[in-house]
């Protein structure tokens, strides 16, 4: 599934194209996705211009000179292509700018959504009024997450999962923060201390932003707008490495089932 990072990529790369244009031309393929297209997305996109680009969460947002603002998630294989030689079977929704720039958004398993929203209530939208604070943003600080934690048994790394708590954080890079902090991922997040949870802040700030620069991780269907692939799974410290070495310090790297994923870590590093 695309997280953050990829999102974040994704986002960048369009807005090189659709940042002040146009759109001349909004096509569905298709009634739905993982839910109907909204019924008067066409219209209202078509001849708008794109104010702006931004994210929330996992979610990329287009904002418009019309006051609203598309909403899409990628789900779990979705991906926009730019300026693709010929549509394809999985190409589902269709933008052209009045420029000519034609960008397709790709979801084969239609896992995916697309939304159209108020821009000033954006806030009050419900799938973002109970989301947790921005990860890579100033919001996302010990005090909250020990605030956020207190009393609670559940695993630390189901806790980081649940958006309620920080907006936007996936399996790949809870993993990978985790370690980097040195904090057992089975632990109940209520007894991470203070200073574990100083380490792990600034360490998920630093592996979300180093994921972006290297343009996400490319796992199964993810590719960035343009088509070239994320690296940054080539610097995974334990995500998909089980049974391999620590880069720390040796040992082989574990991995467990939690709330139906997979976990990795390493057993001696991480307390």
């Amino acid at each position: 599934m695309p997280e953050l990072p990829e999102v974040e990529t994704t986002v960048r790369g369009l807005a090189r194209y659709l940042d002040g244009a146009r759109l001349a031309r909004v096509e569905p393929r298709r009634a739905d996705l993982r839910r109907p297209f909204p019924p008067d997305l066409v219209q209202v996109l078509t001849g708008a211009t794109v104010t702006g680009l931004s994210r929330r969460a996992k979610y990329g947002l287009i904002h418009t000179d019309r006051g609203q603002t598309m909403v899409f998630h990628l789900g779990m294989s979705g991906r926009w292509r730019i300026e693709p030689e010929e549509l394809g079977k999985h190409d589902h929704l269709v933008l052209e700018t009045g420029s000519g720039h034609l960008l397709a958004l790709c979801d084969p398993r239609r896992f995916g959504s697309v939304d159209l929203v108020q821009t000033d209530r954006l806030g009050q939208w419900p799938a973002f009024a109970a989301l947790g604070p921005e990860p890579l943003g100033d919001d996302l600080t010990p005090v909250h997450l020990k605030a956020a934690l207190a009393g609670r048994s559940a695993a630390i790394k189901l806790m980081l999962l649940d958006q309620r708590i920080v907006a936007g954080l996936g399996n790949i890079y809870v993993c990978e923060a985790l370690f980097r902090a040195g904090i057992d991922p089975r632990k109940a997040a209520g007894r991470v201390t203070g200073p574990a949870l100083a380490r792990l802040v600034p360490q998920i700030k630093a592996v979300l932003g180093e994921a972006i620069e290297a343009g996400g991780s490319s796992l199964r269907d993810y590719a960035q707008p343009d088509g070239e692939l994320g690296y940054f799974s080539k610097q995974f410290d334990v995500y998909d490495r089980h049974g391999q070495d620590c880069k720390r310090c040796g040992a082989p790297v574990q991995r467990l089932a939690q709330g139906g994923r997979s976990t990795w870590y390493c057993a001696k590093c991480q307390k």
